[in-house]
């Protein structure tokens, strides 16, 4: 399903021209973008705007979040919030489910579930010592509340994401929230997962997909850039447009580093 139709940009006041995001070439140079394809990958070297303009895509559809503060709080996001203003977005059919994740909040959001867990587990125990002589009933009245958020948290992920690898925590998030009919923006997922865990996770996306849902996908990978049937998208040159697989420069990069790392290495 394609929720999200099309992207194009009205003209910004030249005083915020010498401003960030808006001095970005790619940016300056945007006009507009239609998405063909349930899957879109932004590809492109560091600094080139991908995640940048992908953030911004988050601002302006006001997605939900990951493990971050809103996009409307975020203070990291200050800057971009303004260029998202000016975006001007298009739909098929508008949806208000799926989430923005970007690779860092991720890891923060594994450690605020891991703090609170701990948090709730030294709270039962200070029942007990608290409650100390006071009725068995009295003790487990007292508990329910934190039992209550403990069981909660095992029944989206399980024993919890702390126990797993980044790998297995990134896919059993990404899994416990994901429903179906939702535009997911996420920003280089593979940063936690294996190449074997990017398998995974191509597996994880056509199943998705299949439910109805849109990607919107900023990658290094050319391990998920090779999901079938999605649109690449570069931003290497002075205007975003569609790449092949075969001639996107981190495929070949890689291709070749493989085939001969001594060709490489030799030089360092």
């Amino acid at each position: 399903m394609i929720h999200l139709k099309s992207i194009t940009v009205r003209k910004w006041e030249p005083q915020d021209s010498t401003q960030f995001p808006f001095n970005l070439p790619i940016l300056q140079s945007f006009k507009g973008i239609n998405f063909t394809a349930p899957v879109t990958f932004f590809v492109g070297e560091n600094g080139s705007g991908k995640s940048t303009f992908l953030e911004a895509i988050a601002c302006a559809v006001d997605s939900i979040t990951v493990g971050s503060e809103s996009v409307k709080t975020d203070k990291s996001l200050m800057a971009v919030r303004r260029f998202s203003k000016y975006l001007q977005l298009s739909w098929n059919k508008r949806t208000h489910r799926g989430f923005f994740l970007r690779a860092e909040d991720f890891f923060g959001y594994a450690k605020n579930q891991a703090q609170m867990r701990q948090e709730f587990e030294e709270d039962i125990k200070a029942v007990d010592r608290d409650y100390e002589g006071r009725s068995q009933l009295a003790k487990i009245l007292a508990k329910m509340p934190y039992k209550g958020e403990l069981h909660s948290m095992e029944r989206q992920y399980g024993e919890g994401l702390d126990v797993n690898s980044h790998g297995e925590s990134f896919l059993k998030l990404f899994q416990a929230r994901f429903v179906p009919d939702g535009l997911y923006l996420l920003d280089e997922p593979e940063a936690p997962l294996s190449p074997t865990r990017q398998l995974a996770f191509i597996a994880a996306l056509k199943q998705m997909v299949a439910q109805d849902s849109q990607f919107i996908i900023a990658t290094h990978s050319p391990i998920i850039m090779a999901f079938p049937q999605a649109v690449i998208l570069s931003f290497d040159s002075p205007q975003i447009h569609q790449v092949e697989y075969g001639d996107i420069e981190h495929v070949n990069f890689t291709k070749s580093f493989l085939n001969n790392p001594d060709a490489f290495l030799r030089h360092l």
